[in-house]
């Protein structure tokens, strides 16, 4: 079996809080750890979070190189990237995992070109074979295969979508060691405070989501199904075709090429239901579905459906919700 060095993981936080996914990573990096027999390690960037570095070692981190600076009050993506560059040369681990969110994809390729390091993006599992290595999985082919990869550097590095993995439970008996790090800090060309347009477009946390496809018209219908989804305290989510048309982000794209979604209600108006689309949002607690073709291939996963224009039902639902 191979000799592993160690297992690190990047936790990422937002306004002093950190982001969920770094405690989904910390789950699968403390399986992964174990198998190896190998250490896991966190590296936390932000400003008066030493509170927060305690969290990552209840959650499973043996150790949290803490880098507590007001440099790193909003993300600074030189910055970022220049010191976990200088860590990860000084601790060498053999894996290196980060979230596939928007920080997470900015940071992950830069790093990876600067330690000369192989990069599985968006991965849905992570595994390890009777040799030690690790095997990548990621979707490929609009979602169509899955792909499983080995990687031939050190460190290894891959980017993990958001709730695909399991957290641990919080345990406040766990011991481990927070490592204060100063922070080298270099001029920086492109700050992004706050990350604003993902805050804008946040579907993978939403409760509640009202999805279109091929059945809108015009992009302009998506207004209707805004409309909807504010009433419920939910968001708008679509289908890829969608988004290839230019009509919605990227960041609202549900399936195996966008965002895995789990939420406690999915409204799909007009999708039909691609086995990409599906994998997306099949976890979620009920699904509705509005589409004129009675033979959908959405129909088979949903809780209700109802076959149907959603341009008549929408403005009916709407109108009912109004008056609840």
């Amino acid at each position: 079996m191979k000799i592993h060095t160690g297992v690190m993981v990047f936790a990422e936080q937002k306004a002093g809080v950190i982001s969920p996914i770094s405690y989904e990573l910390l789950g699968k990096g403390r399986e992964i750890a174990d198998k190896l027999g190998a250490e896991l390690s966190c590296v936390l960037l932000g400003n008066q979070i030493e509170d927060e570095a305690q969290e990552l070692i209840y959650y499973g981190a043996d150790k949290v190189f803490l880098y507590d600076c007001p440099a790193f009050k909003g993300f600074d993506l030189l910055n970022y990237k220049h010191n976990i560059v200088k860590l990860a040369k000084e601790v060498q681990p053999d894996v290196f995992l980060l979230g596939a969110t928007h920080l997470g994809r900015s940071l992950a390729p830069r790093i990876a070109v600067a330690l000369s390091a192989g990069l599985a993006a968006d991965c849905i599992g992570l595994d390890v074979d009777r040799d030690g290595n690790l095997i990548y999985i990621r979707p490929a082919f609009s979602g169509d295969i899955l792909a499983h990869m080995t990687i031939n550097t050190s460190p290894q590095m891959s980017t993990i979508r958001y709730r695909v993995m399991t957290m641990r439970a919080r345990d406040a008996g766990r011991s481990g060691e927070i490592i204060k790090k100063d922070a080298e800090l270099v001029p920086s060309l492109i700050t992004i405070l706050g990350n604003e347009k993902a805050d804008e477009v946040n579907i993978v946390e939403a409760n509640v989501i009202v999805a279109g496809g091929r059945g809108l018209k015009k992009a302009e219908d998506l207004t209707m199904l805004a409309h909807l989804a504010n009433l419920l305290g939910g968001a708008v989510g679509v289908s890829r075709p969608l988004v290839d048309d230019g009509w919605a982000e990227k960041e609202r794209q549900v399936g195996f090429s966008g965002n895995m979604v789990k939420p406690k209600l999915y409204i799909a108006c007009g999708i039909s239901g691609s086995p990409q689309h599906l994998a997306g949002m099949r976890g979620s607690d009920i699904i509705v579905a509005i589409n004129t073709d009675p033979s959908a291939p959405i129909f088979r996963v949903v809780d209700y459906g109802i076959v149907g224009d959603l341009y008549d039902i929408i403005p009916q639902l709407t109108n009912v919700i109004k008056g609840r």
